[in-house]
């Protein structure tokens, strides 16, 4: 068994900007210096400036049912070129391994057969598509886009916390950020090289219309946005008017022959590839929820004739599903033959019955969240639960145990974030965004680095009320602290396994990983 009484103590999490007290690590130094130049007065006027540019470029986000310019701090968060190589190199591989297995899924089912993971994992999961089942791309990835939310544990190592593989959000904040930041901050850039965001999206565009049907040469690309009522429209709109295709809602397409078209004022117009900012059960009438105004009748039977390709594919999110998540290291040496470059936070998966007796009776102890989950809704943080939530919760396991993973909880790292008129540490995470283009995959020099506001407060998700930073990625390998090398953690709960192929009695998931 772990240990008992776990608690999150915020002066464990590992310090982005100091290794001690006033002392900044070098890759912060010339940042913390400019700051140290600005008296209360103007770090309140900069920060107030930094909103009202959001408000006058529309920048929100749909938080409790009103739409909020979108907070953006004052202090950006640095990577090193050396650790951003690293960090790069790590998502790329989850990311191919990720498409290699979902390609086997939806077709050969080879990973089943060779034990990598039990079948019923997959039939069983929320997100798991059968109407996917049978649709090959010709020559495009089936993940387009991804964002693999990524954490810096105690000791200072870089862990992914999940994957977001159906319609990841957020890249609209980056591109935005770095425009505000230049504007306001533009002297914190004078001592520092750092990667431009704005190349992302004709990389976007570039990789949507290499996904078009084969005998396509010249391609039209749309984004299909559920309107402007969903809490990333803005970014929808953003993207659509960077990549300088049209932004369509569902009732601008129409189906005619297994093949999909846009109704314009001159007329009706092929589409060739729909960027879709849609769930898949609202996707098309036919064959998911009937009674989606926002999808489009025939959609599934033109991608599967091959006249249209949606992005991201249909089904990705059973990938998501944070149970698969747990096995995603096997993936990797099972499709990469290779060792995982960035590794998963501990995790435990409660349909083990051996794993849900060692949790079950201290829930407390752990951060539970739903599998099929999104946003930060359904997470429980054990150790900062009411004992009230925790007798609900047990409840919920008890009752569905394929539900629910427990991880380990991280004090995830924290930077000094302008909070009530003081900079004060606030707890972060990062999410990198990676384009597949179905060749290789490129990884956007920076990603949102999310903050979680209240005090102590780990749930960084912007529908839960985080805030962002700047990303900075620097370009070239300035004098920096190199990231700490890993090591065995010592836990005594059996948490998931290492995955040898054909060597995986598919009876036991759930054997330790080293």
């Amino acid at each position: 068994m772990g240990p008992t009484n776990v608690d999150i103590d915020p002066k464990l999490a590992w310090d982005e900007v100091y290794s001690a007290p006033g002392k900044p690590r070098p890759i912060y130094r010339s940042v913390v210096d400019e700051i140290g130049r600005y008296g209360e007065g103007e770090l309140q006027t900069r920060f107030d400036q930094l909103g009202r540019t959001f408000r006058e470029r529309g920048v929100t986000f749909a938080h409790d049912g009103e739409e909020r310019p979108f907070p953006l701090d004052l202090i950006p968060r640095i990577i090193s070129a050396v650790e951003w190589d690293t960090l790069a190199s790590g998502i790329r591989q989850r990311v191919l391994a990720l498409e290699a297995f979902l390609g086997d899924v939806y077709q050969h089912g080879v990973c089943f057969d060779d034990g990598l993971i039990p079948r019923s994992l997959i039939t069983s999961s929320q997100h798991f598509c059968r109407e996917a089942v049978g649709i090959v791309p010709s020559h495009s990835a089936r993940i387009t886009v991804s964002g693999v939310d990524l954490i810096r544990d105690e000791e200072g190592h870089f862990r992914v916390l999940e994957d977001n593989l159906r319609i990841p959000s957020g890249v609209s904040y980056v591109i935005e950020n770095r425009r505000a930041m230049t504007q306001s901050f533009g002297s914190l850039f004078s001592n520092q090289r750092v990667h431009p965001v704005d190349e992302y999206p004709q990389r976007l565009l570039a990789a949507l219309r290499r996904s078009a049907p084969e005998e396509v040469r010249d391609p039209t690309v749309v984004v299909l946005t559920p309107g402007v009522h969903n809490a990333a429209y803005f970014e929808h709109v953003l993207l659509a008017r960077l990549m300088g295709v049209e932004l369509v809602e569902g009732s601008d397409l129409v189906t005619v022959g297994n093949r999909v078209l846009l109704r314009t004022t001159e007329g009706e117009r092929p589409v060739h590839v729909i960027y879709r900012r849609v769930d898949d059960e609202w996707l098309d009438p036919l064959h998911f929820r009937p009674d989606s105004l926002i999808g489009v009748a025939g959609l599934v039977n033109a991608a599967r004739a091959n006249t249209v390709t949606i992005a991201n594919a249909l089904g990705n999110g059973v990938a998501d599903d944070k149970l698969i998540y747990t096995f995603v290291p096997d993936i990797i040496r099972y499709y990469r033959n290779e060792e995982p470059i960035l590794k998963n936070v501990e995790s435990y998966r409660l349909d083990d019955p051996e794993v849900f007796g060692d949790v079950i009776g201290r829930l407390g102890d752990f951060v539970v969240k739903p599998v099929d989950g999104s946003g930060g809704k359904g997470i429980v943080i054990g150790p900062q639960a009411d004992e009230r939530t925790l007798v609900n919760l047990r409840k919920e396991v008890e009752a569905n145990p394929r539900g629910f993973i427990a991880q380990r909880p991280v004090a995830l790292s924290t930077l000094p974030t302008y909070v009530n008129g003081k900079l004060a540490p606030r707890h972060v995470d990062l999410r990198p965004f990676a384009i597949n283009d179905g060749r290789d995959v490129w990884v956007l020099p920076g990603g949102l680095t999310r903050v979680a506001l209240p005090e102590g407060a780990l749930v960084v998700n912007s529908s839960q009320g985080g805030g962002s930073k700047d990303t900075w990625v620097l370009a070239s390998p300035e004098t920096f602290e190199a990231a700490p090398s890993d090591h065995a953690n010592g836990r005594t709960l059996r948490p998931v396994a290492n995955f040898v192929a054909r060597q995986v009695d598919p009876r036991h998931p759930s054997e330790a990983e080293q």
